[in-house]
C-alpha cells in the first residue's frame, strides 16, 4: 500500500530528529507519486518554535513547485498535525493529510478539535490517521523515556 510505504519514509525523517535531539516527528510531501519534499522537527537546532516537520516540508515542496499553493499533494507525517501546522496547510491547500500517531495534547486532524476538515474554513483537507501507527508512537514513547532517563 502507497500509504505506508510513503509514513516509511516519514519515518525516516523521525529517526533524522531523533539522531540530532529532537522530538521525533518526521514529513514528507508527495505530488504525482514522488516525493517532493521532506522534514523533520529541527525547533532546537533553529531556536525556532515554528521548525516543525510540516512546516520545513511545506516551505520545500513551494519551493520545488515554484508557488505558495500544494494542490494534488498529499502531506505524510508521523504525528497529527499541531494547530499551527494545520493552519499552514490548509493555507498550502495541500489535498490530504496522512498521519501515524494521533496528539492527545496537541492533536487538530481529529482528536483535540479538526482544523482541517473544518467545513467554515475556506479549504478543508481529505485526512487518514493510523497509518503505522504503533511504529510512529513507539519512535516518540523511546525519545521521551531517554529523554527522562537522562
Amino acid at each position: 500500500m502507497d500509504d505506508e510505504k510513503f509514513m516509511y519514509k516519514a519515518l525516516l525523517e523521525a529517526k533524522k530528529a531523533y539522531l540530532k535531539g529532537e522530538v521525533p516527528i518526521g514529513a514528507i510531501i508527495v505530488c504525482r507519486g514522488a516525493v517532493i519534499a521532506k522534514g523533520h522537527n529541527q525547533r532546537e537546532r533553529f531556536k525556532d518554535p515554528t521548525a516543525h516537520a510540516e512546516v520545513i516540508a511545506i516551505r520545500e515542496a513551494s519551493r520545488v513547485l515554484g508557488g505558495w499553493r500544494l494542490p494534488g499533494t498529499t502531506l505524510y507525517v508521523t504525528l497529527e498535525p499541531c494547530p499551527m501546522c494545520a493552519g499552514a496547510i490548509i493555507n498550502a491547500r495541500v489535498e490530504r493529510v496522512v498521519y501515524g500517531a494521533i496528539d492527545p495534547k496537541a492533536g487538530a486532524a481529529g482528536t483535540l478539535m479538526n482544523i482541517l476538515e473544518d467545513e467554515r474554513l475556506n479549504h478543508r483537507v481529505k485526512v487518514t490517521k493510523g497509518i503505522l501507527e504503533e511504529e510512529c508512537r513507539n519512535i516518540l514513547q523511546l525519545f521521551f523515556r531517554d529523554l527522562r532517563s537522562e
